[in-house]
């Protein structure tokens, strides 16, 4: 999997570890894929980590490779890294622009295209998952470079599944929203690790409003992503390829007059 930070896809590496997936940790700070494998297997699941820029085609090949020496082969690619620039387009520069577009665009394209050959070349018909965010799906303001990306990898996904599906490779997205830090803010403490988002965070955990808006009335947890992705990775999903699995707590379907603090819906 591609980026082991202590919220999203740690959450998702948790949870696929406890399938039994084998979880090659990487990520561009060296402490997130180190801690990540280290907890998975304190958790008695098979991990190791591996620092890797996405960005780098020769970093990108190397993991995919060590991942063969280690474990035989990749069946499942999670795509996930991403970088955080909190910019809209008045004040962003196009140098921020960039950097956000080609870690998660460019990122999920060597991925893909590099597991997606060794795929091929073993005869493994494997499973690919982008993370997206609701984020890619409506606008958000101050933010243009991350839901860029995340919208562009929505048809990436759906355009990697038509070329791969001859291959019997399934190519799926899995769409979060605004999560609840709760679990990711425990797991970096846990780590002895510093997370970005977890000032933020803070501030936000003990206040419902960032709920009010999911009509299912709180937001997901990683915990929740990880059943999600356990099922697009297993036979289970055996028929479904292109596909976007929202876990959003229905962010997504609400209607624009939906009003949760009416007494009627207007």
């Amino acid at each position: 999997m591609t980026g082991s930070s202590p919220n999203i896809n740690a959450g998702i590496a948790y949870g696929l570890a406890d399938e039994g997936a084998k979880i090659v940790c990487t990520d561009i700070q060296p402490d997130y894929a180190g801690r990540c494998a280290e907890f998975i297997r304190n958790r008695g699941g098979q991990a190791i980590g591996l620092t890797c820029d996405v960005t780098k085609e020769d970093q990108v090949q190397a993991a995919v490779q060590r991942a063969r020496a280690e474990y035989g082969g990749v069946d499942v690619l999670l795509n996930g890294a991403v970088v955080q620039i909190r910019k809209g387009v008045l004040n962003m520069s196009v140098e921020e622009f960039r950097r956000q577009i080609d870690v998660s665009l460019a990122g999920a394209f060597l991925f893909t295209k590099h597991v997606a050959q060794l795929m091929i070349e073993q005869g493994r018909k494997g499973s690919i998952i982008t993370i997206i965010s609701t984020e890619g799906h409506q606008g958000n303001p101050g933010n243009i470079g991350y839901g860029t990306a995340k919208g562009g990898l929505l048809n990436f996904t759906r355009s990697a599944a038509m070329e791969l599906a001859e291959y019997g490779i399934r190519v799926n997205s899995l769409t979060p929203t605004g999560t609840d830090p709760t679990e990711g803010m425990a797991r970096a403490a846990e780590w002895g690790v510093g997370w970005q988002q977890a000032q933020t965070s803070e501030r936000r955990a003990g206040f419902s409003e960032g709920d009010v808006g999911v009509p299912l009335g709180k937001r997901p947890s990683p915990r929740h992503y990880a059943r999600a992705a356990v099922f697009l990775a297993s036979d289970d999903a055996e028929m479904i390829t292109g596909f976007d699995l929202r876990v959003d707590g229905g962010t997504i379907a609400r209607y624009w007059r939906w009003n949760p603090g009416a007494s009627t819906i207007a």
